[in-house]
């Protein structure tokens, strides 16, 4: 039986959604989209239009309509369809246009169309379009049944950089399907297919079959309610986000409980799934509800970082309080703020102390919802008391993702300080569905000749060499970092001593507590405070700093540690580009709760850890981040196994762990072993590949080797791991060989950068076969490592002996290093003119730079790259007989915002005389050698 086609998808999909109650509109042609959205809109807005005595909207009122809404960037255009336009009719009346009906959303008119053909760059034919008032906001990419889901969310991209413009710049969510598996996203350009999600119901159950997802998410109630309500507009970023189907149901069940009752309740979702943002969205949300005077975001102090804040900011820009005086707060409860947001000692201090609660008189009676940001830890001390016992008409509410059970409770449990349960999302769920990843946890097997003295000198020295020694082999050379938890600040102290004494080549700083702070936490989970005694004074702490302020050029001290605490904290979360990263953080307690890093792949523990405390350590690592991250890995010095086992069965609701915690390692090597066995039966040398000539073929192979790398890339970080162990079924060089031959078939031969390979034009008809190597993912980002970067290079260069009888093998090897990684090959051709030119054309200059130490390749380089990076645009601008200076800005504007903005070049290739459809095919060919010289061109 053949496999379902896309045409049967679509037809079946329009049927299930006009049984709903959708309009079917035939809309083929891009003026068409326009016609109806005119009469959709004057439909939406009949009672606004008949206050002047009209039905319709003259010409020349939809002309103004079209260039409102045709400006600004695709954030600002979310703003404006939530937002009213005061149009001024051509009789001087002003008629106040609504867009989308956010209040009442299933009064809202919904229509579905199919093959829409819009001319961007490219003519593109879109599956099935969902308009809400005449806008295209839904936009859903089928794939036949059978094939990969992903390659109808590569499609999307592939829209996103050839045809979607004008109105289609107001679709709000994509879905995709082939059928049997559908997920949805927010449109946010290239934001990962790992950032696509499932629908489930409020169980976690997932509505897979592309019916079932449509019957329910697509249901013109839901649907309404879900683009009104739970997109957030994030400031920060200027982009959309679309709330997983947990953070809707907890929301959903928070304004229920605040609507239709007194009670409180707490939502628990596990470490990493994104509970500032559910937190978030139902405080703005719980603001609206009539009655509710505030609605107080609670935090504790040291989650209050500068990181923390601007996140905060981004959803509710202005509501944190962040400064250290309470009559700040006092100002912002008593006034107009509706949504505030400050920590737990703050508030505890403005309702405890009579010279500030005597302002508060007015707020203590009114409606106030609370949300506490976790209600595991601070919130359960005196602070808390006294802040339930301040308010008189006070409901609240906590998140957390590692609850307070009878199991891990010191005192009290979690329900009877918050009441029910709302919600649940555990961290098996968040496996299942890829918002987190699972941990492998690994038991170091030393000598151990120490006992039980875990500050056993020779035991401690030998762990530090551990780590140095399997340092990059965890962390994939350095592209993710690790953080190690120390027992106590005595233990850190010794600690970073002995990782001095071995001069590590990787960046290594500590943060640790040095005076008593007040905390709720406890020895019992191992999460207790780590501040230093009385033994052990602030310059020890000073130390350290000194040692961090030589390696980053910085000037902190324990006078200003608060600073110092938040540069630990961007370096470690890698943000910035132009802020050098720390590799492998020291702590004793700080950063193993409520941290936040996606390139924080490794954590090492020396500590007794238990229940929420060991959870909430080992969730520090297990952020999505890309195919190459595939778990956090977690390697314990203790015998932990019990406590890991009792904390993932606690926290998964007594649920198998199989998930959660990763296969051994002779488990996975069984597997790899297998797939290596059956892929050398087909390919058995790596000639094979050569004799490859149909698009089939090569894509057979792509799809099994594929399937090899990512269980190489898994297998890797595993410390019993040996790229030359010879039991494997392929040997290294035998990987090495077909990886060439899979990046030959991804990347292709080095480009030219005024001559890329030409890209496959996107199926031109709506039903054809659409199975071409452009549809798969390579998996790219498993074959690059920041080991061939930039500096490994220059490192090479700088080693080259042009008097060596070998030197044109040197070099050789320099360009094969580059051409067999799929980031740095496109460059091979560009490193290959640097050294003729500063080597090859120049032996003795180069021998003598090196001899007296005054060579800068790096310097060198820079120069070369910019001189034929401006010879590269020079030669585009002739070529297409185009102004250079608009090339230029193009660049200069992308190395600045990192994106790109067409309206430059799109002036550009206005000014030459061609017709329409010329020009567009000149726009295309242009971008596409743009984004070849900047792929070439930039090395960050």
């Amino acid at each position: 039986m053949t496999a379902q086609s896309e045409q049967i998808l679509e037809n079946g999909l329009i049927k299930t959604l006009l049984e709903i109650g959708y309009e079917q509109v035939v809309l083929k042609e891009e003026e068409n989209l326009y016609a109806n959205f005119k009469s959709q809109l004057e439909k939406h807005n009949k009672k606004q239009l008949a206050l002047i005595g009209r039905t319709k909207f003259s010409d020349k009122e939809f002309e103004k309509i079209r260039i409102h809404l045709e400006g600004g960037t695709r954030f600002e255009k979310a703003k404006k369809l939530r937002d009213l336009y005061p149009l001024e009719t051509e009789d001087g009346e002003r008629v106040w246009i609504e867009f989308l009906n956010k209040i009442k959303w299933c009064q809202n008119e919904f229509q579905v169309s199919n093959q829409i053909t819009v001319e961007g760059r490219k003519k593109c034919r879109y599956d099935v379009t969902i308009l809400i008032n005449g806008l295209p906001l839904v936009q859903i990419e089928l794939k036949k049944r059978g094939l990969e889901l992903k390659e109808a969310y590569n499609q999307v991209q592939r829209y996103h950089k050839t045809s979607f413009e004008g109105l289609f710049d107001y679709i709000q969510l994509f879905v995709i399907s082939n059928g049997v598996n559908t997920r949805y996203f927010a449109n946010n350009p290239n934001g990962g297919y790992k950032f696509t999600f499932n629908w489930t119901d409020a169980e976690n159950t997932p509505f897979n079959d592309l019916e079932k997802f449509a019957s329910h998410f697509l249901e013109k109630c839901s649907l309404g309610k879900m683009i009104s309500k739970y997109i957030v507009l994030h400031e920060g970023d200027k982009s959309l986000m679309a709330l997983r189907p947990y953070q809707y149901y907890a929301v959903e069940r928070i304004l229920d409980r605040i609507e239709n009752s007194t009670k409180n309740g707490y939502i628990w979702h596990t470490t990493g799934a994104g509970k500032t943002l559910t937190s978030f969205k139902a405080a703005q949300l719980a603001s609206e509800i009539d009655g509710i005077d505030k609605v107080i975001f609670v935090v504790d102090r040291r989650d209050l970082d500068t990181q923390t804040q601007s996140e905060y900011e981004s959803f509710e820009p202005k509501a944190v309080d962040s400064t250290d005086n309470t009559y700040e707060l006092i100002k912002r409860l008593s006034g107009n703020s509706k949504i505030i947001i400050t920590t737990i000692q703050k508030l505890n201090n403005a309702v405890t102390r009579d010279r500030y609660n005597k302002h508060l008189q007015k707020v203590r009676d009114q409606k106030v919802v609370m949300i506490f940001d976790e209600c595991h830890r601070s919130q359960f001390g005196d602070s808390h008391k006294n802040i339930r016992r301040f308010f008189n008409n006070l409901q609240f509410f906590g998140f957390t993702g590692t609850p307070i059970f009878s199991e891990n409770a010191n005192e009290h449990t979690t329900a009877e300080v918050f009441g029910e349960c709302l919600h649940r999302y555990l961290i098996k769920d968040a496996i299942a569905d890829e918002n987190v990843l699972g941990f492998l946890v690994e038991y170091y097997k030393g000598r151990n000749e120490a006992g039980e003295d875990y500050m056993n000198q020779v035991r401690m020295q030998e762990i530090a060499k551990f780590i140095l020694a399997n340092f990059h082999k965890s962390t994939f050379d350095g592209e993710y970092n690790a953080v190690f938890a120390t027992q106590s600040v005595a233990a850190l102290l010794k600690y970073y001593k002995l990782f001095k004494e071995l001069q590590p080549k990787i960046k290594i700083g500590a943060v640790f507590t040095y005076e008593a702070n007040v905390s709720q936490d406890d020895e019992f989970t191992g999460i207790n405070q780590g501040f230093a005694t009385e033994s052990v004074a602030a310059d020890e702490l000073q130390l350290i700093i000194d040692d961090y302020n030589g390696m980053f050029a910085t000037s902190f001290s324990t006078e200003n540690f608060g600073a110092y605490y938040d540069d630990v904290n961007l370096r470690m979360k890698k943000k910035k580009p132009d802020m050098e990263p720390l590799d492998l953080l020291l702590v004793v307690n700080m950063f193993l709760t409520g941290f936040d890093a996606k390139k924080l792949n490794t954590l090492y523990v020396d500590k007794n850890l238990e229940y929420h405390g060991l959870v909430q350590a080992f969730s520090r690592t297990n952020r999505i981040l890309n195919e190459k991250k595939r778990f956090g890995k977690v390697i314990c010095f203790r015998n932990l196994k019990d406590n890991v086992d009792a904390a993932i069965r606690l926290f998964s609701n007594n649920q198998p762990n199989e998930f959660i915690i990763r296969e051994p390692f002779e488990k996975v090597k069984q597997e790899l072993n297998e797939l290596m066995t059956d892929f050398k039966k087909k390919y058995p040398e790596v000639q094979s590949v050569d004799a490859l000539q149909s698009e089939y073929d090569k894509k057979d192979f792509v799809l099994a080797f594929r399937e090899i790398i990512k269980k190489r890339a898994e297998i890797q970080v595993y410390e019993d791991f040996e790229a030359d162990d010879k039991s494997f079924a392929m040997s290294e060089q035998e990987f090495m060989d077909f990886r060439s031959k899979y990046l030959d078939i991804a990347i292709g031969p080095i480009k030219s950068p005024v001559d890329p390979l030409s890209v496959v034009a996107e199926p031109q008809e709506p039903y054809g076969e659409e199975v071409t190597l452009d549809d798969i993912d390579f998996c790219l980002e498993l074959l690059r490592s920041d080991v061939i970067n930039v500096a490994y290079i220059l490192e090479l260069i700088a080693n080259l002996n042009p008097s060596s009888h070998d030197y044109e093998q040197q070099k050789r090897q320099i360009l094969d290093t580059m051409i067999k990684d799929a980031g740095m090959r496109n460059k091979a051709k560009l490193i290959d003119g640097f050294m003729r030119q500063n080597i090859d054309n120049d032996k003795d200059g180069f021998n003598k730079a090196k001899a007296d130490g005054t060579m800068d390749l790096e310097t060198r380089l820079a120069a070369y790259v910019t001189q034929e990076r401006g010879k590269a645009v020079q030669d585009l601008a002739q070529e297409e007989a185009i102004e250079v200076g608009a090339l230029n800005n193009f660049l200069a504007e992308y190395d600045y915002l990192k994106r790109e903005k067409m309206e430059i070049v799109q002036e550009a290739v206005r000014q030459r005389k061609a017709g329409l459809i010329e020009r567009r095919t000149i726009l295309d060919r242009v971008v596409k050698k743009l984004r070849n010289i900047i792929d070439i061109y930039n090395w960050d």
